[in-house]
Parts: C-alpha cells; structure tokens; sequence
C-alpha cells in the first residue's frame, strides 16, 4: 500500500538554491513536452505516429545535452519524471473525453506557481538507496543530506519524493510502501452512521454527536483583509511586494493547514469507529451560488471531507454510502416517513407523530437507515 507523508525542510542557502533551480527544470520539460505533444500530435497520421510520454522522454535524452546542458545541474529524474506528469494529465483528460466530462486540457506551468520537483528509487532491487532517510534527514541525488523538522511517519520502501515550495516553505512529500496502516489497532468494527453535513457545524452523527469546523477563513478574514490592502499598496516589483507577498501566503497556507488538519481528525475518527457510512451527494457547485453562504460552504470543504472518507474507508475495512442528492433527509421524518416543509429558519424537525428533534440528527438519523 502507498502512503505518503508531507515534512517541512530546513534547507541552507545552497540548497534552497539548487530546489529553485531543479524545479525550474521541471517546469520548462513539462511546458517543452506539452508544446511537442501538440505539434507531434496534429501532425500525426497514424495511430502508432502518435505522441507520449515515453516517445517525448527519448526525445528529451537525445537533445538534453546539446540544447539543454544545465539541465544536468539537477538530478535527472526532475525532467523525466516532468514529463511523466504530463502523460498522466492526457490520461485524465482523455478519460474525462470519454466519460463526457468537462475535460480541462493540460496547461503550461507558470514560474513562481506551483513550483516543484520529484525524484525516485527506481526499482525495489536496483537503485533502491538513490532516496536515503536517516531520522530526520533525507539524502537526495546531486545534492546530499538535507534537515527536515521530523521523521517519516511510515516504515517501507520509500518509492519516490516531491519537493515543492509552499508560500516560503519548501517541503517533501515522500510516497512509502508500506504494509502497516496507521491507526491500524484502533479499529473498531461498529455498526452504521449517517452523517449530515452543515454550514454551523461541520456535521451531525446519527448517534448525536456533533463536530464543529474550525472556520478558519472566518477566524483569519480580518487578518486576510488586512494583508490584501497592505499588498495592494506596495510598488510593482519591489522588495517590500515581495515581503508583502510572502506573509499574505503564509496566511493562506496557515487557513488551509488548520481545515485539513480539522478534516483529517474527523473522518478518521469516524471511519475507524464505523463500518458503514452514509453521506450526501451535495451539490455544492449550487450551493456557493448562493452569495449569503458561499464563504461559508466553502470554508467547510465538503468535498476533500467526502474524498477522505472514501480513501480511507477502503484502509480501514469500511464502505461509504454516497446517498442520491435529491433524497429528502431532512424533510423526512426519521420515525414514521412523513415529508414535510422544512425551511432553513426551522431548527427543529416537529412531526404529527410526535416525533420532536433536531433537524440535523433528524437527517444523519434517515441517512444511516438509508446507507443501510
């Protein structure tokens, strides 16, 4: 199983340098492949004269070191491994073609955007020590050993590592083979639970137990404002917009830290308590059109809350129940069945059948019947 694991760096100045240079490697072979791709690809006539990933990597290795010396200032992976990245973006696209999705064809990388780079260990047997950790170090090709602020998390074959700079932060996400789950002997195989999910609290359990989001954007908005104006105020290309600039992204970085870490401890709990899981199909593309709340839809992140539990539940031994968005759980009385009007004003789910309780457990309570 792959596991992947994300530790912040303490580089020195020589080797932030080299992480610049080897992420700008990578960003023109993936902008270089994707401009062959579409030169290759409409002048193509045949199946087999088709453009991919692996014809563009030969490619590359013939030119790179007559046209693109410095290229070999960096470990080698960097642009092989671009490029793989590139090959992975058509397949989604095609496959998002074929299903009739919205494809969203691959777009050129941009500096200073998104900046990274990845190496690998090749097969288990043979180049199998090219990545090397040692407590809280890693060993990366060309460059050596470099700090980082604690250990990997996972025991296994580390398979490959991914550099990036998050806002004035570089950080390694490591990806391990690893056979021993974390968690694994806090399972407890429950029975089922219907989760609703909401906009004052991140969600009700058909068991009655409630989570609130931390609602980090709302906590930090005035802060956000504030950094945004000071920003806009600085002069275009100096060094007080670059300060200016870096201290409105390590806001942004601290708002999405605190949502994920909030996230991850929540569907965790969840799924290593329960067996089955019953959740909405919320549209919350239509939900954010609706500008008194969008803010705050938003700042609960609905969607990597549903992404997390699926993931995980297949760890763990559990099974998701995505129910149909048009089933009226909180219209829905969970004693006898009877739908009734329920506008966002009313708390509280009051049936003839003198069933009184709160409209949320009301709607966790028919999602767990239904998901089972």
């Amino acid at each position: 199983m792959l596991l992947a694991h994300k530790i912040k760096l303490k580089p020195n100045n020589h080797q932030v340098t080299y992480f610049a240079r080897a992420a700008g490697v990578a960003r023109f072979t993936y902008n270089w492949a994707l401009n062959r791709w579409k030169e290759q690809y409409e002048a193509g006539e045949k199946p087999s004269e088709k453009p991919s990933e692996a014809m563009l990597r030969k490619q590359l290795n013939a030119i790179k070191a007559r046209e693109f010396p410095w290229m070999g200032e960096v470990t080698k992976t960097a642009p092989q491994q671009a490029i793989k990245d590139l090959g992975a973006a058509f397949q989604h696209f095609f496959r998002r073609v074929n299903n009739g999705e919205k494809p969203g064809y691959p777009r050129c990388k941009k500096k200073g955007r998104h900046d990274n780079f990845r190496a690998d260990n090749g097969p288990p047997v043979r180049g199998a020590d090219a990545l090397r950790v040692e407590g809280k170090r890693v060993k990366l090709p060309k460059l050596g050993w470099v700090r980082m602020t604690e250990q990997v998390r996972f025991t296994g074959q580390i398979k490959s590592v991914t550099v990036s700079r998050q806002a004035d932060g570089w950080y390694a996400a490591f990806l391990v083979d690893t056979e021993v789950l974390p968690h694994a002997s806090r399972k407890n195989h429950g029975g089922a639970v219907g989760i609703d999910l909401g906009v004052a609290r991140l969600a009700v359990t058909s068991d009655d137990q409630r989570f609130a989001g931390p609602k980090p954007h709302r906590a930090l908005l005035c802060r956000l404002r504030r950094l945004n104006r000071s920003l806009s105020r600085k002069e275009n290309g100096s060094s007080n917009q670059q300060r200016a600039k870096r201290r409105l992204a390590r806001l942004h970085k601290r708002i999405a830290d605190i949502r994920e870490d909030a996230l991850h401890k929540f569907t965790t709990e969840i799924v290593l308590n329960y067996d089955l899981i019953g959740i909405e199909d919320l549209n919350v593309g239509g939900m954010v059109g609706n500008r008194h709340l969008a803010r705050a839809i938003m700042d609960q992140s609905f969607g990597a809350l549903r992404n997390m539990f699926e993931y995980k539940a297949a760890w763990y031994d559990a099974s998701v129940v995505v129910v149909d968005r048009f089933f009226p759980s909180t219209k829905m009385c969970s004693a006898c069945g009877q739908i009734r009007d329920m506008p966002l004003s009313r708390r509280e789910m009051a049936c003839d059948c003198g069933l009184v309780m709160d409209r949320d457990l009301n709607a966790a309570i028919n999602l767990r019947n239904l998901a089972m």
